[in-house]
């Protein structure tokens, strides 16, 4: 693995790769239950002690009762870890967008809830998404809450998550405005979701912004770990719908993914993740067991060639069927 680099909008290093925690709390996609929390504890160790010091959360995460459980988990497992790259962890949480912080002092009271479960500043604060779609002048404030929290030390930088070109350029004014960069966006990106870079063109104003830019659902909610075939059997709830209409549509990018981790002697996922670093993203995907986090690193450490890239472009474009884009991702 290459040694982790400070980008210019950033006050710490960045990894190669990050661990998303959606599933950590959420019961009614991911079926968590809190008998997982020591196999969640060992996610966190051995990805913190490979190098995946990024860890990505949100003040949603958790469904009902368990609002907020990621970051409650990530606060526990960070204060209890003494093993090596503790000094590099970079704990990222995301804000919701929720109707009612129409005003900073409500962004700020949101981050301080955050920083509150996590038992420490925030690395990395982000707005979890766009409200262009059906708020646009919600954005503003939101902004300024975010600086309002760098400014006032709760937040050490921040991000954004589902912003299109458009509003990125308008958020990055406001930003300069203030004296203040954007370090990160976040946007849904994978062999089976590439409308992000190949439509909106979000890589290229990236790099030419200064910002990193972060890959969500790098494996698609689980269809790129070759662990599913189209004849079932599926994962339960919304995730089997998702993969029932899909898998079908896929095969020959999941048959391209799987040629080439043969020749490699790595897994279906491993490929998928390292075509995420080939296009110069940090792909942060989620893992709920140690054997996932393990496979997760396990694509960190080599690069796949021109070619087999290029073959995988040409079956991700010739595929029937993309992922259902983030119905928040802003143009």
């Amino acid at each position: 693995m290459s040694a982790s680099t400070v980008h210019a909008s950033l006050p710490f290093p960045l990894p190669e790769m990050g661990c998303g925690t959606w599933a950590w709390g959420n019961q009614l996609l991911w079926g968590y239950d809190q008998r997982m929390d020591d196999d969640l504890q060992q996610v966190f160790n051995h990805c913190l002690s490979h190098g995946v010091t990024l860890f990505d959360s949100g003040d949603s995460y958790g469904t009902g009762q368990l609002n907020g459980r990621s970051e409650t988990l990530l606060g526990q497992f960070a204060g209890q870890y003494q093993g090596p790259h503790a000094d590099q962890l970079c704990l990222a949480t995301k804000l919701a967008a929720y109707p009612w912080r129409l005003t900073p002092g409500s962004v700020v009271k949101a981050g301080a809830a955050s920083v509150q479960r996590l038992g420490r500043p925030l690395d990395l604060v982000q707005m979890h998404w766009s409200t262009a779609n059906y708020l646009p002048w919600q954005e503003a404030p939101f902004l300024d809450g975010l600086m309002d929290l760098v400014e006032q030390g709760q937040a050490r930088a921040v991000g954004l998550s589902n912003f299109g070109p458009r509003r990125l350029k308008l958020a990055h004014q406001r930003f300069q405005a203030r004296g203040l960069t954007i370090a990160t966006l976040q946007v849904q990106y994978s062999l089976l979701s590439t409308y992000p870079v190949s439509e909106l063109g979000l890589k290229d104003l990236c790099d030419e912004l200064g910002i990193r830019l972060i890959a969500y659902s790098p494996l698609a909610l689980g269809l790129l770990t070759g662990k599913y075939a189209a004849q079932g059997p599926y994962p339960s709830g919304i995730r089997g719908v998702l993969f029932r209409q899909l898998l079908p549509k896929i095969q020959p990018l999941l048959d391209t993914l799987a040629a080439i981790a043969a020749q490699r002697q790595k897994t279906s996922a491993q490929v998928a993740l390292n075509w995420c670093l080939c296009k110069g993203t940090i792909p942060i995907p989620g893992a709920k067991t140690l054997d996932q986090a393990e496979q997760n690193t396990g694509a960190l450490g080599w690069r796949l060639d021109a070619g087999e890239v290029e073959a995988l472009d040409r079956a991700a474009q010739g595929s029937d069927r993309q992922m259902v884009q983030n119905i928040f991702q802003s143009r």
